[in-house]
């Protein structure tokens, strides 16, 4: 039988937004091949649709509506001409119906045939083929009736903890940890409710959780000529909800013997379901032992960690194997070390909230360090999709010097005007367990609010940061001693005060500052040895980047009362989304802590609590409202001290 002939790809469309579709089109355009975009309406000035050759309308904001309307994006590749169709990650990445739609419609899918991913796209019948190949798989419950009676009987048999599992999709959506039979019912309605918001799907299966695993993925690659390989390791146990936060490769700490088993196994869950394309195999891992979770059959999120090592382009592999080129060589061995740190719109401070508006600064670290980005600065982040800004990616000779290099990286990135978790991202870059490589799946969620420096102690040393900068004669006023910012008297050295107003900050900061000397704090401390920090003076604030966190210090008079600077018990929406309840009426009595609201945004649910004690004065909206970031919920009167 002869080999299948190449054939050339010569037009691409990305069936994406964001980093992911920017990422491809710069590989594409290396290669010679015309670039198409698609877009929605809140994408229309998107980055990704100015790095395009050519860019096709597919809808109004809502996915279903545009990047997931399968029929819309087929019309946009008949109309631009494409010969090919890159699905990137999320979306229609791992639709198989959208697979197959492509070879019908005799454009090539960059990624595997439908029934490959049909096969590993339903986790339960994926966990069964994984079995027959002599992959280990975690001891769990899949089946057909999906009644709560029946799921608590199956819970309750497999053991706990139990994780109760979304049979499609992926992302960390629709799962939900029991630790009890207790807790089993409200589990499965709370992931049954997102997995049908998120996939359209909301039948479950049971697995054990494993307490405190690891997380490592094995990438592989096949192509038609029935070559398929490993390409090594990735650790992502640093995770959040789920979604992962941090990457490296290869993954530390791993034994020779189980790295090695790890990478044939990958292999055999590939060729189990006769894989083409990129794909990767993820694992959970505990001591020596490793069980297959999943198959995510696309490009992942974290693929340039391997592309570092390796010193290659997954993408150009991904296309070229598309065209029917076979496979080159495996790289012998990862040269190095490589972190990937993912930027997210997010509040870590504010259960890290999705967060939108428009990029006011933008700067990434130059040098070797590379970033995948998904805005350029002035663009606007919108909350209607997921909440990836860029990917920092850095590469040493060993980990350590890697990590350095990761460190300093975050630091030098600046983004203003969009709350982002580069002040996570840092602390996580110090982090003694991180660093030691002593990472599992829970490390984040087990430091809690611990993970970032106490709030109160950072908002007082950008203030004396700020206090310092406002102070300090510039250059020629120094000379004039009428112009000096000290406090000087006839009678001898003075102090001058100064106020600063935090958004989010009921009081105002005050801070002393002598005419000799550092400012003293009156709510915070400059300590000695303070790491990079970078502080700009405007007219009418102060702006502080310290630990990768942004502070806009306003200068307010003496005496200017706090309830003038946005105090009071007014619950507001953090982030644009949909109500999906209101857990208290008007007049309700609730204790600081109390959920109030439950908002969905980004296909995530987010209870809102009470910050304060007391009593609900009015009650603003309604399940199944659409709010605004800023829009009052409800009002809460206090309860008098005392």
């Amino acid at each position: 039988m002869s080999s299948p002939v190449a054939r050339p790809l010569r037009t691409l469309l990305v069936a994406n937004r964001g980093e992911i579709a920017c990422r491809v089109m710069r590989t594409a355009d290396r290669l010679g091949m015309r670039t198409v975009a698609i877009h929605s309406d809140a994408d229309v000035d998107a980055l990704h649709v100015r790095s395009a050759d050519l860019a096709v309308r597919v809808g109004p904001a809502a996915a279903r509506e545009s990047y997931l309307d399968i029929e819309a994006v087929l019309r946009a590749a008949r109309e631009s001409g494409s010969d090919a169709i890159h699905p990137g990650y999320g979306f229609l990445s791992q639709n198989a119906d959208f697979a197959d739609a492509c070879a019908a419609a005799g454009i090539v899918f960059v990624g595997p045939g439908g029934a490959a991913m049909r096969a590993m796209g339903r986790k339960d019948e994926a966990k069964a083929l994984m079995r027959a190949a002599g992959v280990p798989v975690v001891p769990g419950w899949q089946g057909e009736v999906q009644d709560e009676a029946t799921l608590c009987r199956e819970a309750e048999r497999v053991g706990f903890p139990l994780l109760v599992k979304a049979i499609a999709g992926g992302g960390g959506k629709g799962m939900r940890v029991a630790r009890s039979l207790a807790e089993v019912p409200a589990a499965i309605s709370a992931a049954r409710g997102e997995a049908e918001r998120a996939f359209g799907d909301g039948r479950l299966l049971l697995e054990r959780y494993i307490e405190s695993p690891r997380h490592v993925e094995v990438q592989v690659i096949a192509d038609r000529h029935g070559n398929c390989l490993h390409l090594y390791e990735r650790d992502c146990s640093l995770q959040r909800r789920y979604q992962k936060v941090i990457e490296e490769c290869p993954a530390p700490g791993l034994s020779v013997a189980l790295r090695e088993r790890l990478h044939q196994a990958a292999v055999r869950a590939a060729q189990a379901v006769g894989y083409e394309n990129a794909g990767t195999v993820e694992f959970i891992v505990a001591g020596e032992e490793g069980w297959f979770l999943e198959m995510n059959t696309r490009l992942q999120v974290e693929h340039p960690v391997t592309e570092a090592v390796l010193g290659i382009d997954l993408v150009e592999w991904q296309l070229r194997v598309a065209a029917g080129e076979p496979l080159p060589a495996r790289p012998a061995a990862p040269r190095g070390h490589a972190f990937e740190a993912r930027v997210y719109a997010e509040d870590p401070r504010n259960g890290y909230l999705p967060a939108g508006g428009r990029v006011e600064v933008l700067r990434w670290p130059g040098g070797a360090v590379r970033v995948d980005a998904a805005v350029e600065q002035g663009d606007r982040v919108v909350t209607d999709y997921d909440a990836l800004l860029a990917k920092v990616i850095v590469h040493g000779s060993s980990r350590e010097a890697a990590l350095r290099e990761l460190e300093v990286a975050l630091l030098a990135s600046r983004v203003e005007g969009v709350t982002t978790n580069l002040a996570a991202l840092v602390a996580l870059s110090r982090d003694a367990d991180f660093r030691a490589g002593r990472m599992t799946t829970g490390l984040i969620d087990a430091r809690g609010d611990a993970l970032l420096p106490d709030h109160a102690a950072q908002c007082g040393r950008a203030a004396g940061l700020a206090a310092i900068a406002l102070l300090t004669p510039t250059a020629g006023a120094a000379l004039d001693p009428w112009a000096a910012k000290d406090g000087w008297r006839v009678q001898g050295p003075g102090e001058t005060e100064v106020r600063f107003m935090l958004p989010g900050v009921e009081k105002p900061l005050v801070v002393v500052a002598p005419l000799a000397g550092t400012p003293g704090l009156a709510d915070g401390a400059i300590a000695g040895n303070e790491p990079p920090v970078e502080v700009a003076v405007h007219p009418d604030e102060v702006r502080v980047w310290l630990d990768g966190e942004f502070f806009r210090l306003a200068r307010v008079a003496k005496g200017t009362p706090a309830e003038a600077m946005g105090g009071g018990g007014q619950v507001l929406a953090p982030m644009p989304g949909a109500v999906l309840d209101i857990k208290v009426t008007e007049g309700s009595q609730v204790e600081r802590g109390q959920p109030l609201v439950v908002l969905e945004a980004m296909k995530m649910e987010h209870t809102l609590r009470a910050a304060v004690a007391g009593r609900v004065t009015s009650v603003d909206a309604r399940a199944g409202q659409r709010v605004r970031e800023g829009e009052r919920l409800l009002s809460i009167e206090g309860e008098a001290a005392g």
